[in-house]
């Protein structure tokens, strides 16, 4: 039995619950509320230093942060994680991509619209962060107008990465409308076996 430790409104956390979800895997649950100061608290830098949510604890303590090592640890044996090498680089390709060029503009830009005042100093960040966001979203778009998921091959850890925070992009100020391909892969994702909406 594995616990995470996660924030449910938070799509990185959200990755693992919905592989899991996939996997129907047994697992304990520990909401920690990120926007509320608790991974900040001894207890809980304790198991992560680094303050962020989710974090994979096993029965014998160890502990895995980071949502997509978390999702690779998880997925691995499954149809979820390619076993063939030039797949599973390609899979990691995307993982890197979501969070380099995708979750620091898009999921930024949900959090300030989201979570902070309207008079708060960061929202003057909104528009760089819509700039580059849009950037990224193109990307996608062009990649998945000739196929349905993001490695050949089926829906793997790189569309459960990468639907987390697209499929509440609009949250951030993002609008999908211009994007067909997109909103096809998030029809598609959906549409998979053993699927769950965000819990908030």
């Amino acid at each position: 039995m594995i616990t995470i430790h996660g924030h449910r409104p938070s799509g990185n956390s959200y990755k693992v619950q919905l592989l899991l979800d996939h996997l129907a895997r047994p697992h304990r649950w520990h909401d920690v509320d990120s926007t509320a100061g608790q991974t900040r608290t001894e207890a809980f830098l304790a198991l992560n230093p680094n303050g962020k949510v989710p974090v994979l604890e096993r029965e014998d303590g160890s502990v895995l942060a980071e949502s997509n090592a978390i999702l690779c640890w998880l997925a691995d044996g499954t149809a979820y994680l390619p076993a063939d090498p030039w797949r599973r680089a390609q899979a990691l390709q995307w993982l890197f991509f979501e969070q380099y060029s995708h979750e620091p503009y898009v999921a930024v830009a949900r959090f300030i619209r989201r979570y902070l005042p309207e008079d708060h100093a960061r929202r003057a960040e909104l528009p760089r962060l819509i700039e580059r966001g849009e950037q990224a979203l193109a990307v996608m778009e062009r990649h998945l107008a000739d196929r349905d998921f993001f490695v050949d091959g089926g829906y793997g850890v790189a569309d459960i990465a990468l639907f987390a925070y697209t499929h509440v992009a609009a949250d951030g100020g993002f609008d999908l409308i211009g994007c067909p391909a997109i909103g096809r892969w998030l029809a598609r994702v959906r549409a998979q076996p053993g699927f769950a909406p965000m819990r908030d």
